[in-house]
C-alpha cells in the first residue's frame, strides 16, 4: 500500500482519474477560514512532488467528512470524474458504510431511522414534521457487538445530509461517543468522535466497474479491538506530527 505523508497514513486507491485518501480525526478535509491545514492542499501537493506536475494540480473534493471524524474520503483527478462521481452521489447510486461508537442501547439490534433534518446556522436539528426547509434523512443501522453502556455500530447511509448519523442516532437516545455538541456525555481528548468512515463503493467514472475502498480500523479506535496491526494508520491528525 502507498503510504501519503507518513508510513501510517494509507492512500487506498490512485489512477488518472481517482484518489482515495484517509483522513484523520481533526484534518479539515477542505480549507475554511481558520487557515488549518486540510486534505485537500496536502494532496494537491504530494500529487505535484509525487508526479513532478509543472503548474496548479486539479483535485476535486466530491465528498465530505466533518473534521472530527475519520475513514475514507475520495477526490476526483479530473473534471469528467469529478461531474460523473458527483452525479453518483446526488442520485445515490453509491454505497457509503461507517461505523460508530454510541452511548446508550439502540431500540434493536438492526433498524432503519427516517427523519426530516433541517439546518440552522452551523448546526442542524431533527425537524418534528416536515417543513419546506427540510430534507429527509434515511439511514440503516445494525449494532454488531456490547460492551457495558456502549454499542459498536454499523450504519449505512441512504441519504447524504449533513451531520446525518450524529444527529439521527443522537435523536433516539444514542450520541455517538465524544459528539458533545449533539449530546454525548464528555468530549474525546483531541475532540475527536466515534466516527468512522468505514467504506464506500462507487462504480469507476471511466472503466465502469465497482470499485470499493475500506479503512481499516486506526489504532487509538475507541472500542476493544484485539490484533489491530502495527502499522494501523493514526486515529488522530495530532499524533502524525506533521509540520505544515
Amino acid at each position: 500500500m502507498i503510504p501519503f505523508l507518513h508510513e501510517r497514513w494509507p492512500v487506498f486507491h490512485e489512477d488518472n482519474h481517482l484518489l482515495a485518501l484517509y483522513k484523520p480525526a481533526g484534518l479539515l478535509v477542505q480549507g475554511d477560514e481558520t487557515g488549518a491545514a486540510n486534505l485537500l492542499d496536502l494532496a494537491k501537493a504530494w500529487l505535484k512532488q509525487r508526479h513532478h506536475k509543472p503548474g496548479r494540480v486539479f483535485l476535486g473534493l466530491v465528498q465530505r467528512l466533518d473534521r472530527p471524524v475519520a475513514g475514507v474520503v475520495l477526490f476526483a483527478r479530473t473534471s469528467k470524474a469529478a461531474a460523473r462521481l458527483s452525479a453518483q452521489l446526488r442520485t445515490r447510486q453509491t454505497r457509503k458504510v461507517y461505523l460508530a461508537v454510541v452511548e446508550g442501547r439502540l431500540p434493536s439490534e438492526r433498524g432503519k431511522l427516517t427523519n426530516h433534518i433541517e439546518r440552522q446556522d452551523r448546526l442542524s436539528r431533527i425537524a418534528p414534521q416536515p417543513t419546506s426547509s427540510s430534507r429527509e434523512a434515511r439511514l440503516s443501522y445494525r449494532v454488531l457487538e456490547t460492551a457495558d453502556d456502549r454499542r459498536l455500530v454499523e450504519v449505512e447511509l441512504e441519504t447524504g445530509r449533513k451531520h446525518q448519523i450524529r444527529l439521527q442516532l443522537a435523536h433516539i437516545g444514542c450520541p455517538i461517543v465524544g459528539d458533545a455538541r449533539y449530546g454525548a456525555h464528555a468530549v474525546l481528548p483531541s475532540r475527536q468522535i466515534a466516527l468512522l468512515a468505514r467504506e464506500i463503493t462507487i462504480e469507476h467514472p471511466t472503466r465502469h466497474e465497482m470499485l470499493s475502498f475500506a479503512c481499516p480500523l486506526p489504532s487509538g479506535w475507541p472500542w476493544p479491538t484485539p490484533n489491530i496491526p502495527m502499522n494501523a494508520p493514526l486515529w488522530s491528525w495530532e499524533d502524525y506530527g506533521i509540520p505544515v
